[in-house]
């Protein structure tokens, strides 16, 4: 078993052969490792398998779960076992163990989180704008969730590619080509170069809904780039680097980075092929001049990959896609993060994958759509919020309470100190909900900013209030070596923070695990609230010498557990605020 092996990961060890052991059992299927207890009074962690054994042993769960205990040696680091109601047996965990375990992963760099992914890629697909349009609002959700899970991965040893799949091509390029050289304000562009591109797109297209003309000179230019006409060609890639070096802005203030900026573009080469390999194992056929792939047998639609006038539809991007990240990259799987009106179009192109024999493990992380309180966000209707004038907004108000509580600080640190607060705020608004719920936009709940539920300016706090207390200790006791005490588990409330912090690593795995960073969020809320009442009850500076230096210990761990908490999701933390 590994160094650092959780009390979960032993004690389930421990059971699993104890219980084969006691009952002389083969190899089961049924689960007899344990699991956390959500409640402190029935144990630490709860074994179920004495039901689940009911059946094959002939017995009553309860009456198995007393052989067990009664025939099973303890390991040293449980306290005492108690059964409960019909069949649980329930371990509570001793508070030296505890307490050696903690201390034990004060020099762990991955707080006892095991490197399940060394030696092993995974490919992350996550934000993916469109060129010549701003960000809004709608991308924070794939941006912050996408980079949440690119983090804990990475963490967790894996050797992450995360590629922001631009959409570069398409026919609306053939409308922004004729309608640059007509409409394009250079001033503009120079000061504010996206918001330019999507006013010229914007004119382009009401033209062509009024001219004829205009469209087929839309057509024609389009027809060109595609055919690799160089000025076209030119003009298209001042779009596509126009559009990142904006996008670039966003992400360097959301902490975000992308490995790889591959649009759809970059797989336009390979599509025929896709095409041939496709007729070749007789997955398409013709319908109606377009060519399809029937997938009715198996529960959906037909998906159409070449349109009736030659052009490929996403699918067949996305097909092409996923053959050229296996041939580069092998990945142990491919991550995708999009909205929910995205479903099926992945589970069309997942089945056909399957079929063409490209193998990949493909998962499709689908969140429900944000929306203001009264409507979706619409363009049409006027009331998308760019992205960057959100940030603005939440850095602004954060400003504006750090200098009410800090008037005394320096400008230069109020401002960090508001960027840090603001861009939290945002993200954990998000990411600490399932992604699958359906969000529903307000500054009063995105720029929560009194501390007060689970929000990150809490958490920042939390994790802020304990850096206070190690600088006190360390200006009260300066010649003080905090490892020389031992780390000594003795008060309920210490024990509380303990066990929880023990539980880092399976709130990280469950996190990853699930694709739900809100399982983290939600570790790191309970934590810090145990650590408040902590704060509140138990003395620190002024308990006896040994105690004192345990309790600072303790908290320098709960710190730690913070910092790296947060971080994965991508917000940071001050030792001030």
């Amino acid at each position: 078993m590994r160094e650092f092996a959780t009390f979960e990961e032993k004690l389930s060890a421990w059971t699993a052969e104890s219980m084969k052991s006691v009952f002389g059992l083969d190899e089961s299927e049924i689960h007899l490792g344990v699991s956390p207890t959500n409640n402190e009074q029935f144990g630490d962690y709860q074994c179920n398998a004495a039901m689940a054994l009911s059946k094959a042993l002939k017995k009553a769960p309860r009456q198995i779960a007393q052989e067990f205990v009664e025939g099973a040696v303890l390991p040293d680091f449980i306290d005492r076992v108690e059964i409960a109601g019909p069949g649980f047996i329930n371990f509570f965990l001793s508070n030296s163990a505890v307490a050696g375990y903690i201390q034990s992963l004060e020099n762990d760099a991955k707080l006892g989180a095991e490197p399940v992914g060394e030696g092993k890629t995974v490919v992350i697909d996550y934000s993916s704008p469109n060129v010549a349009k701003p960000m809004h609002i709608g991308h924070i959700r794939s941006t912050v969730i996408g980079n949440s899970i690119d983090r804990l991965y990475r963490f967790l040893g894996y050797n992450v590619i995360a590629d922001n799949h631009l959409g570069d091509w398409g026919t609306q390029f053939g409308l922004m080509l004729v309608g640059y050289r007509a409409f394009v304000n250079e001033a503009a562009l120079a000061e504010a170069p996206v918001e330019e591109l999507e006013r010229i797109y914007v004119a382009s297209y009401n033209k062509s809904k009024e001219d004829e003309t205009w469209r087929e000179k839309a057509k024609t230019e389009l027809v060109k780039l595609q055919q690799g006409n160089e000025e076209n060609r030119a003009l298209w890639k001042k779009f596509i680097e126009l559009s990142i070096e904006e996008f670039d802005t966003i992400y360097n203030r959301l902490g975000v980075k992308f490995d790889l900026y591959r649009g759809e573009s970059f797989y336009n080469d390979r599509l025929p092929k896709i095409i041939e390999q496709l007729e070749a194992k007789e997955l398409a056929k013709e319908s109606d001049g377009a060519l399809i792939v029937d997938l009715e047998e198996d529960g959906m639609p037909v998906c159409i990959v070449r349109k009736s006038d030659g052009g490929y539809n996403y699918a067949t991007t996305d097909l092409a896609t996923v053959e050229s990240r296996i041939e580069e990259f092998s990945p142990e799987r491919i991550i995708y993060v999009t909205d929910e009106r995205q479903q099926l179009h992945f589970k069309q192109f997942f089945k056909i994958s399957e079929k063409l024999g490209l193998e990949a493990n493909l998962v499709h992380v689908w969140f429900g759509l944000m929306r203001l309180p009264e409507a979706t966000f619409s363009t049409r209707e006027g009331n998308v919020i760019k992205l960057a004038a959100l940030l603005d907004e939440a850095e602004a108000r954060a400003l504006e309470l750090v200098k009410s509580s800090s008037p005394d600080m320096p400008e230069a640190q109020q401002k960090d100190l508001a960027k840090a607060i603001g861009i939290g705020a945002i993200k954990y608004t998000d990411l600490s909900q399932n992604p699958q719920s359906l969000v529903t936009f307000t500054w009063e709940k995105a720029l929560n900013m009194e501390g007060e539920g689970n929000s990150a300016p809490y958490l920042q706090y939390a994790y802020a209030r304990i850096s206070s207390v190690s600088d006190k200790y360390k200006a009260q006791f300066p010649d003080s070596d905090l490892n020389r005490y031992p780390l000594v588990i003795e008060h309920e409330l210490e024990r509380r923070l303990a066990i929880k912090l023990a539980r880092f690593p399976a709130a990280v795995s469950g996190a990853a695990d699930n694709y739900r960073p809100n399982i983290l969020a939600d570790y790191l809320y309970d934590l810090a609230q145990i650590y408040s009442s902590f704060y509140s009850n138990v003395p620190f500076l002024k308990a006896d010498e040994g105690v004192r230096e345990s309790r600072i210990r303790l908290c320098r761990s709960i710190a730690a557990v913070l910092k790296q908490g947060l971080d994965l999701l991508g917000i940071e933390t001050r030792d001030r605020i």
